[in-house]
């Protein structure tokens, strides 16, 4: 089985991930987490994403799918399914993806949807940011991040609802119910 966890930075795509790997032993992919190893070892790709992140911008397509297409291909645990965790964040990734696992002869079988009032998202990311010093989790980068995220992103929701692959899940709320919805939906959904 194959997942996407979608949701705006802060949305708990994290921490959602990690109980669906423990429940339906997914292989985790975070690009963000990818990106920021990449970053603390100064490879070329690192510098790359440095820039845009710093920012508060995406990664070019082109460079995420090229990582992503590395990690799938190279990592055994990946192909027994895969739970990504912030990709695809844009319509051509979305396809990019779509004929990657055709080409596997697989499919994107779920789209988790984490939706969460932005409010409640700029609290999570203000408090994360003093817990972990992650540099990016400051207001002025939270709030051009969320921007992105509601311009570049967004239309990913339609698109996934038109492939019947999107699943609405509220974000809000305790951990547990919040994981409780996401394994009814997609047990339903088999």
């Amino acid at each position: 089985m194959n997942i996407v966890i979608f949701g705006a930075p802060g949305s708990g795509k994290g921490t959602q991930s990690e109980m669906l790997i423990e429940r339906y032993g997914l292989h985790h992919i975070s690009t963000g987490e990818v990106l920021r190893d990449h970053i603390a070892r100064k490879t070329p790709v690192g510098q790359i994403a440095k820039t845009y992140i710093n920012q508060g911008q995406l990664i070019p397509d082109s460079l995420m799918i090229k990582i992503l297409e590395d990690i799938i291909d190279h990592e055994p645990k990946a192909k027994d399914g895969v739970i990504l965790d912030g990709f695809p964040r844009t319509v051509p990734q979305a396809d990019a993806l779509k004929r990657f696992f055709e080409r596997r002869g697989q499919e994107l079988h779920h789209v988790i949807g984490l939706e969460v009032p932005e409010g409640e998202l700029i609290d999570r990311m203000i408090k994360r940011g003093m817990q972990t010093g992650r540099a990016d989790d400051n207001i002025e980068t939270i709030k051009n991040r969320l921007n992105v995220y509601h311009q570049s992103t967004t239309p990913l929701r339609d698109y996934y609802i038109k492939e019947g692959k999107y699943r609405a899940i509220k974000g809000s709320g305790t951990v547990e119910k919040i994981f409780a919805d996401i394994a009814k939906a997609i047990d339903a959904a088999e």
